[in-house]
């Protein structure tokens, strides 16, 4: 019931900010709209506490470096990025453009200035669309969320991370910040249930740039699973389990998870 009346809400409060962005997407400048989201991700953040059951719990604040930068994240659940949202200002993010797809929101992503990526146009086509979304970001000096992995990831579990936020942090001559979380134990995934407890997001130590490709997908990596790894012991009141490490959703030609491998994290 609990998950059912929190999906209702998530719902309609999700149409009524869409409803109440509307008006100023012609005004020039991103400020109005911008407040009107983040007013969204915090109503949302109540929505998890009060129907939900699911407080929340930011670690690191102090770790986020001053200008520009970029955030790479643990992606468990559709809830991480309302959890993370109303902790940056001036946040940008890497969707997909299946977003698109839902009435009005291409508008709000665009005045938002959301870095979305054309997945149907093929590599060079969403290689394009990312170049344009970085340019735009670092002459804006914005900070920018990412979700290396690509795909939620079960709890325990972790997909290959993607370089693609290598060359974002190359391109802008940023930093990155890794960020870990737990929130897929009270919400998994896209899963409409939603389980009682406190969901904390980490922001970890930032990662310089200049590193080599695959020097920093191991320094990523290793930080936000390892971390995350953490947090979820904590929760469970027991020892941390090292992430399987499993092929990603439309790769038939993967190779089997690899579990029990002390390296694991170190090879995606």
């Amino acid at each position: 019931m609990r998950g059912f009346l929190f999906t209702f809400t998530y719902y309609l409060l999700s149409v009524i900010y869409v409803l109440v962005s509307l008006p100023f997407l012609a005004l020039p400048g991103r400020g109005p709209v911008s407040f009107i989201i983040r007013s969204y991700t915090r109503a949302m953040n109540l929505n998890l506490r009060l129907i939900g059951g699911i407080s929340k719990e930011v670690r690191g604040r102090d770790r986020l470096p001053e200008g520009a930068f970029v955030i790479a994240a643990k992606h468990q659940s559709w809830g991480d990025g309302y959890l993370i949202y109303p902790e940056v200002k001036n946040l940008a993010f890497v969707t997909g453009d299946h977003l698109e797809k839902f009435p009005l929101v291409g508008g709000i992503l665009r005045k938002l200035g959301a870095i979305v990526i054309d997945t149907c146009g093929g590599g060079d086509r969403k290689a394009e669309s990312l170049r344009e979304g970085m340019e735009t970001a670092r002459q804006e000096g914005r900070r920018v969320l990412i979700y290396p992995e690509g795909h939620l990831a079960p709890i325990d579990h972790h997909f290959r991370y993607k370089p693609g936020v290598w060359h974002m942090a190359q391109a802008m001559g940023v930093p990155v910040v890794p960020v870990a979380t737990n929130i897929g134990l009270f919400w998994k995934q896209q899963e409409t249930r939603k389980t009682p407890g406190r969901a904390v997001i980490e922001f970890l130590d930032p990662i310089p740039p200049g590193l080599s490709k695959d020097e920093f997908m191991a320094r990523l990596t290793n930080a936000v699973e390892t971390h995350t790894a953490q947090l979820v012991a904590e929760a469970r009141g027991g020892q941390p389990v090292l992430a399987t490490l499993i092929p990603d959703p439309a790769s038939d030609s993967e190779s089997k998870p690899t579990s029990g491998d002390p390296t694991a994290l170190s090879k995606a």
